[in-house]
């Protein structure tokens, strides 16, 4: 199965969904790739210190712009990348026909995803880092 259209969903889509979405975009030319949150931050921009983060590996996030996941997302999303094992949960509850195509961003190294908000400069540079290692975990399955 190609896994063409790809959603990654957080919490709030400003910190952690973001910051995936962007490193699977400078990475994945010929995909179509989303974020949403579980309760976003609807019309809000990327946290400024996510945009700090990304801006130090020369990616320009300024133009996210937070979403609500919804059915149609999860309807049109080949595969959905979620940072914890509580989120695929709840989206799987939600939205029963996601199951089997809910996978946690760190699931390759058997890991979540800590979120950042309103945590210092030094836990969005983990986070950061952490996300960034997990694409990559990914790159050769899409």
């Amino acid at each position: 199965m190609k896994l063409q259209n790809i959603l990654v969903v957080c919490v709030g889509n400003i910190c952690r969904s973001p910051m995936a979405e962007f490193f699977l975009k400078e990475n994945c030319l010929n995909h179509q790739i989303e974020s949403a949150g579980l309760s976003a931050m609807v019309g809000h921009g990327a946290d400024e210190k996510a945009i700090q983060c990304m801006d130090q590996l020369n990616i320009n996030m300024r133009s996210h712009v937070a979403k609500q996941i919804n059915s149609t997302l999860i309807k049109n999303a080949d595969l959905i990348l979620v940072m914890s094992n509580n989120q695929a949960q709840h989206i799987e509850k939600q939205w029963p026909s996601a199951k089997g195509k809910v996978f946690r961003l760190g699931h390759w190294k058997g890991q979540n995803v800590p979120d950042p908000y309103k945590h210092d400069q030094n836990f969005f540079n983990e986070s950061c880092q952490n996300i960034q290692t997990y694409v990559k975990d990914w790159l050769p399955h899409l």
